[in-house]
C-alpha cells in the first residue's frame, strides 16, 4: 500500500504516523491552528522517482507527435528526440526528466540518486540536446508540442538554472541552447495568436504563458517575460463570469478555469488579482460551482482518455492551492480553495502507481508539482 508520513505536533508532542494516501489528509495540530498537511516525504520521492526511471529510457509504446514529410522521415522515437524518447510521448519523458532533477536537489541521498544521475547523464547529454534541436528546424515542426511540450522543456530549464551542483549545471549548460530554442518559438508564435485556446488539454494557452513565465524570471528574460504578460492581460484580463460549471470535460487534465486564475495571479499585484478572481468566478465565495470545487471522477484508469481525470485533480489541487495562497487571510474563497485542493489532492494520490502505464508514465510528476506547491 502507498503511504505516506505525517508528523503531528502540538505544544508538547510530536509523532510519526504512518498513513495511506487516502488518509494523506490529516488535520495536524499546531498551537491553536489545525491544516491540512500535504507533504512530500523521501519515501514518495523514491516511490516517484523509481516510476520516471521505468519510463524516461523505455521507447516503447510511443505516440510520437510527428508529421512525416517523406518516405525517409518515418523514424524510430529514439532516432528522432535523442534525449527525449521514453515515456510514451515527448512531454511526459519531458516532465519526467523535470520531476527527476526536483526530487534530487529536495532528497539528495535518495536510494535511486546514483541511477537518476546516470539516466540524466545519459539522456541530457550536449550530443543528444543537438539531435533535438536538429528535429525543430526540419520542416513541418511549427506546432511540435505547442505549448505544453515547450512549457515543461522550460520548467525543466528552470530547475537545473542555478542549481549547485556539478552534474545540475553540465546539464544546464547542455539543454540551454533548446531552452533558447522554445524561447525563440514562443516570441515569434504569440504575437501572432489572437486567440487563447481554452481546451483542457496540452494546448492550453494559460498554461503554456504560465511556465514560460516562472522560466523568464528565473533567467531574467525580460523580452519574453514582458510579452506574456501583455498577451495574458490581452486574453484574459477582462473575462468574467467563467462558465466553470461546465467542467470538466471528458478527458480533460487541466481545469481552463483554474489554470488562467493561475497565469493571472503571475501577472497580476494581489490586490488586482482577488478583485479580477471575483470577477472571473463571482460565485466561488458561496462554495460554487460544485462542479469545479469537487473532484472528478475517473472510471477507467487502463483508458488513456479517461485516466486525464486523475491529472485533472491533481492540477486543479495545485492551482487552488497557489491561488489561495494570493488571496487575503479573511477572503472566504481562500478557505474554500485550500478545503478543495486536499479534497482534489487526496481523490488523486491514491493512484499514481495504478499498474497502468496509461497513468503511471505522467502523472507521477503532477503529484511532485501539486506536493511541492506550498499550502495556503
Amino acid at each position: 500500500m502507498t503511504t505516506l508520513k505525517v508528523i503531528a505536533r502540538n505544544k508538547n508532542t510530536a509523532r510519526l504516523i504512518v498513513l495511506p494516501f487516502f488518509l494523506v489528509a490529516l488535520q495536524v495540530q499546531t498551537h491553536a491552528r489545525t491544516v491540512d498537511q500535504l507533504i512530500l516525504t523521501q519515501a514518495q520521492a523514491s516511490h516517484f522517482a523509481s516510476l520516471a526511471l521505468k519510463c524516461i529510457q523505455k521507447q516503447y509504446p510511443n505516440k510520437p507527435d510527428h508529421t512525416i514529410n517523406d518516405k525517409d522521415d518515418v523514424r524510430s522515437p529514439r532516432e528522432m528526440h535523442p534525449a527525449f524518447y521514453g515515456c510514451l510521448d515527448w512531454h511526459s519523458t519531458v516532465h519526467g526528466h523535470w520531476m527527476l532533477v526536483r526530487l534530487l536537489k529536495l532528497y539528495p541521498n535518495l536510494p535511486e540518486a546514483k541511477q537518476i544521475r546516470t539516466a540524466l547523464d545519459a539522456n541530457l547529454s550536449e550530443k543528444n540536446i543537438a539531435g533535438e534541436i536538429a528535429y525543430l528546424k526540419q520542416p513541418s515542426r511549427a506546432s511540435f508540442e505547442r505549448t505544453y511540450g515547450w512549457a515543461w522543456l522550460l520548467k525543466l530549464a528552470e530547475e537545473l538554472h542555478g542549481w549547485s551542483d556539478e552534474d545540475g549545471r553540465r546539464w544546464s549548460k547542455n539543454l540551454q541552447p533548446l531552452a533558447n530554442a522554445f524561447v525563440e518559438k514562443y516570441l515569434a508564435f504569440l504575437p501572432k495568436q489572437n486567440y487563447p485556446i481554452r481546451t483542457g488539454v496540452h494546448p492550453n494557452t494559460a498554461f503554456g504563458l504560465a511556465f514560460a513565465l516562472d522560466y523568464a524570471r528565473a533567467v531574467g528574460d525580460q523580452k519574453l517575460g514582458s510579452l506574456i504578460v501583455e498577451r495574458a492581460q490581452t486574453y484574459y484580463g477582462h473575462d468574467v463570469n467563467y462558465p466553470a460549471s461546465w467542467e470538466p470535460g471528458g478527458e480533460d487534465f487541466f481545469s481552463p478555469a483554474l489554470m488562467e486564475a493561475d497565469l493571472m495571479r503571475r501577472v497580476m499585484t494581489k490586490r488586482e488579482f482577488a478583485a479580477w478572481f471575483r470577477r472571473f468566478l463571482p460565485d466561488l465565495a458561496r462554495n460554487q460551482p460544485k462542479a469545479l470545487l469537487e473532484p472528478a471522477i475517473v472510471t477507467d484508469r487502463t483508458d488513456p482518455k479517461l485516466v486525464h481525470l486523475d491529472g485533472v485533480n491533481l492540477s486543479r489541487a495545485w492551482c487552488m492551492r497557489s491561488i489561495a495562497n494570493d488571496l487575503a487571510a479573511n477572503d472566504p474563497a481562500r478557505r474554500i480553495l485550500a478545503r478543495s485542493a486536499t479534497a482534489h489532492a487526496n481523490a488523486a494520490l491514491p493512484y499514481i502507481a495504478s499498474g497502468n502505464y496509461e497513468g503511471e508514465h505522467w502523472l507521477a510528476s503532477f503529484a511532485v508539482y501539486l506536493l511541492t506547491t506550498p499550502a495556503p
